[in-house]
């Protein structure tokens, strides 16, 4: 029998997630049913919809129940396989399964990764997995970027906004990250290609906007929502896009969280704001991954992977995301990738 982790939801957080709402568990494996594959896990994708998934809240997937395995992303490799498409030692990614040490999930639901020359597995939880596809189709689908246009990133030096704004660059666009320390905004100019940064932490956000972008904005890449929020509305172009990623700023709030105050602004602009989850472009992975596979190859995109050590410290990893301390992609290193 394989001895198994998993951390499981006991309670639904309030305000900030504590130790005590989940409770790492070990338990043994049943064994493994027909078309399936076990797959001991190699990374844990960490993202701020692991907060939404823990409360109760309206959302696009029904919440984690209280004494169920906490859900999340992963990547991994095949110990066991009663599927014949999938073969034993195949890296994988399981999509949606759980905070455990193994899986056991359909064979036929996990993508087997190719191996790709110099790219390293991270790139597979970051500008190759969804994260990547978050920003790829958020910005070209929805923003339409064109040559010459303005585009403001939040949470810029993140796993998401990083992508974005490095995609606007290959676009022609003019691009500002807003990031909330003076090492993740110079690694945004001197790495990524942004043209200018915001430290929303010691700038006035407003008169940065308006210096960096003395022409207005015509795509805000929305991640962050709140104040952050307010100012970049205020200053968007006619006709402008506003793709609404995430709104991370407000995933911890106790009490209701007022909308933009500017938000009559969208109606004069004629702006075209759209909320979306990266599974509605599911279908479309495939052209997603390979645009920004091609330009990972070139050398046109870089990424950082923040790696924190141990199944056991994900819970408390998690508020990495929320406090900006992390810089790029988010992730749990549960086992060697071998």
């Amino acid at each position: 029998m394989t001895k198994n982790r998993s951390w499981i939801l006991r309670s639904r957080p309030i305000g900030d997630v504590k130790e005590s709402d989940l409770e790492l568990v070990e338990s043994e494996m049943p064994d493994l049913a027909d078309g399936q594959v076990r797959v001991r896990t190699i990374y844990l994708s960490l993202d701020p919809t692991n907060r939404i998934w823990m409360s109760d809240m309206d959302s696009y997937l029904p919440p984690v129940g209280i004494g169920d395995p906490m859900r999340g992303g992963g990547l991994g490799v095949v110990t066991e396989s009663k599927n014949d498409k999938v073969e034993v030692g195949s890296k994988v990614l399981t999509g949606l399964s759980t905070w455990s040490d193994y899986n056991d999930v359909d064979g036929n639901a996990v993508t087997v990764l190719p191996e790709l020359p110099g790219v390293p597995l991270t790139a597979w939880m970051g500008p190759i997995g969804a994260t990547g596809m978050t920003a790829y189709f958020g910005l070209m689908d929805i923003g339409q970027p064109k040559a010459g246009e303005t585009v403001v990133v939040s949470a810029a030096a993140g796993a998401v906004g990083s992508m974005v704004g490095q995609i606007a660059k290959i676009q022609g666009c003019r691009v500002v990250g807003i990031a909330g320390s003076d090492d993740k905004c110079a690694w945004l100019r001197e790495k990524a290609g942004f043209d200018a940064t915001i430290n929303y932490k010691r700038e006035d956000v407003g008169a940065a906007l308006d210096k960096h972008c003395p022409d207005g904005i015509d795509i805000n890449f929305e991640n962050v929502g709140g104040d952050i929020m307010d100012q970049v509305i205020g200053r968007l172009n006619d006709f402008s896009r506003m793709p609404l990623c995430g709104l991370i700023s407000s995933y911890n709030a106790t009490e209701p969280v007022p909308g933009p105050y500017n938000f009559a602004n969208l109606l004069m602009r004629r702006t075209l704001v759209k909320g979306f989850i990266v599974i509605d472009y599911y279908s479309r992975f495939a052209e997603g991954i390979e645009a920004m596979s091609k330009w990972l190859m070139e050398g046109k995109i870089v990424f950082e992977t923040d790696v924190v050590q141990g199944l056991e410290n994900a819970p408390a990893s998690l508020e990495r995301l929320f406090s900006g301390k992390n810089l790029g992609k988010l992730v749990v290193q549960a086992s060697d990738e071998s």
